[in-house]
């Protein structure tokens, strides 16, 4: 087995600069913040001042966000983005070259991800941790040839499973320019659809309940608002349960297609929007509106439409004026616009997506498994 080695001791950790919302400008160099290191479509804010060199990034450096979420922002992370201004919450990890390569660093300091979140303190979701305490986590530390040795066999696995994410995105990408050609932007409406409001469109609109759900007692499983992606998914994952009297389950569970909408959140993601497809009927929470669709519609077109850019901004144009958490109640979800193709279109529509969504669901096993073969090549040879 390696020797191990704190990873303070191999590296200086240069945190960030605290930007001030006045110091933000529309161009200039842009100010790296936690939600661009895993995410190369959030925008930047930017600075024009001349900002001290130890706060700068570029081509190639090693950041360690310490405050972010496990599992997304939480980690190390090239850039690769050109000149940035480095901000708080994340470091910069300088190395020693005589000692480390910076490739294999990034996966020994990432694979011990588990035991820096339990060093860690914050919420359930958002974690932050020390410099000394990062700084004190043991890494293995094997001869440098041995390091690149690991590094070449991991940077193998890790592109597979970034080829299994590009085509879920390319997926992703596909639906979007078919729901364009088939209904034309909604903001032009070029194929001179007719325009109505949601409210023309259901039969039957409902909030969740308001029960309290436990981690492993209950006879339902209970959809919440993590449960719903931003993209416009179901993700099954961390949930709860909860009993349901059956004079009551009409009211509070959900059915293969329903729509399912967020209704209260950060104004960010308000508005959450997904199709529930699945065989085992599941109870929703009191965030979330269920919504079903009469005969004019289907819940999938009316998904896509809220899910769409027109739609994304539509949802946050109602809650711009809003601090903290943000609502759009059932009656105002009803009242937004929307474009009124025929039944038939969306009928079309929807079965592409569902033959889509089949394929991505091979898509999403297959990332899955590559990502199982990257953590257990990681903990094999780094535990050598």
């Amino acid at each position: 087995m390696s020797s191990t080695v704190p990873f303070g001791s191999i590296c200086q950790l240069q945190n960030g600069r605290a930007f001030q919302s006045s110091e933000w400008a529309e161009a200039g160099v842009p100010i790296v913040r936690i939600q661009n290191l895993n995410n190369e479509d959030k925008t930047f804010n930017y600075c024009t001042l001349d900002i001290e060199s130890r706060f700068h990034v570029n081509n190639g450096d090693l950041l360690f966000s310490w405050s972010g979420t496990p599992g997304t922002s939480f980690g190390a992370f090239f850039w690769n983005r050109g000149l940035g201004y480095l901000n708080q919450h994340i470091f910069r990890v300088d190395i020693d070259h005589s000692r480390v390569e910076k490739n294999y660093l990034r996966y020994a300091i990432n694979a011990q991800l588990n035991i820096i979140i339990e060093q860690a303190h914050g919420g359930v979701g958002l974690k932050h941790i020390t410099k000394g305490r990062l700084e004190a986590v043991e890494v293995p530390l094997p001869m440098l040839n041995q390091q690149k040795r690991i590094a070449a066999i991991l940077d193998k696995a890790d592109s597979i499973r970034r080829k299994r994410r590009e085509a879920l995105t390319l997926a992703d990408d596909f639906l979007r320019a078919v729901f364009l050609e088939m209904f034309g932007d909604p903001i032009t409406n070029p194929h001179n659809f007719p325009v109505g409001t949601i409210r023309d469109l259901v039969s039957d609109v409902r909030y969740g309940t308001s029960a309290k759900a436990d981690e492993t007692q209950g006879e339902f499983p209970m959809l919440r608002m993590n449960n719903l992606t931003y993209a416009g998914a179901m993700n099954y994952g961390s949930l709860k349960y909860v009993d349901i009297a059956e004079k009551d389950r009409h009211k509070y569970m959900a059915l293969d297609g329903d729509m399912l909408f967020n209704r209260t959140n950060s104004k960010e993601l308000v508005g959450k929007t997904a199709v529930f497809r699945a065989k085992q009927s599941m109870a929703i929470a009191g965030y979330l509106i269920r919504v079903r669709t009469n005969e004019k519609a289907n819940t999938t077109y009316l998904s896509a439409y809220l899910n769409s850019t027109h739609g994304k901004l539509t949802l946050t144009s109602m809650c711009k004026s809003i601090v903290g958490m943000a609502n759009i109640n059932a009656q105002e979800l009803q009242n937004i616009n929307i474009l009124i193709p025929p039944k038939s279109l969306q009928d079309r529509y929807e079965k592409i997506v569902l033959a889509v969504e089949a394929k991505r669901s091979l898509y999403q096993a297959a990332e899955n498994d590559a990502v199982a073969l990257l953590d257990g090549l990681s903990q094999s040879l780094l535990a050598s």
